[in-house]
């Protein structure tokens, strides 16, 4: 099961009532990644379900955080958001998610994953789609960490 755990109260608010939630996320979707294709939107009671497909596994990982870092969400169940096998093709960077706390900061960060504050533009890139500036992150917020 692709399931990703998420702070319901805090991100983009995009929906006043559940009615148009599912619209609205699609719609947030579409504005901030491309590759995506047959996208389909559900959501239920702070579960957004996505389905369709991402040209890859990196696509798939940033809708997944799109729609969790949204005000509202708490639960991405992603099963049916389909992309290609990374073993199939060329190999997926590695990555890992990391949920912002109170006090961090991109730099904080990067120097914890890489020894360097300096390498938070590193972050920064990974994350255009969830990050719209490096000096506002928020206490649960989901990032990906580059790890290669």
């Amino acid at each position: 099961m692709s399931l990703l755990e998420f702070v319901k109260n805090v991100g983009d608010r995009l929906f006043e009532t559940d009615a148009e939630a599912a619209e609205n996320i699609r719609n947030h979707l579409d504005i901030k990644l491309t590759g995506l294709t047959n996208l389909g939107v559900g959501y239920d009671d702070g579960v957004a379900t996505l389905s369709g497909d991402a040209e890859s596994q990196t696509v798939r990982a940033k809708a997944i955080l799109i729609a969790g870092n949204v005000d509202g969400v708490e639960t991405v169940v992603a099963d049916d958001l389909r992309a290609p096998d990374p073993k199939a093709a060329e190999p997926e960077p590695k990555e890992e998610f990391y949920t912002i706390v109170s006090g961090d900061t991109l730099g904080a960060i990067a120097k914890r994953y890489y020894g360097s504050a300096h390498e938070y533009t590193r972050i920064f890139a990974a994350n255009r789609e969830v990050i719209s500036d490096p000096d506002k992150i928020y206490p649960g917020q989901k990032i990906r960490i580059p790890l290669d």
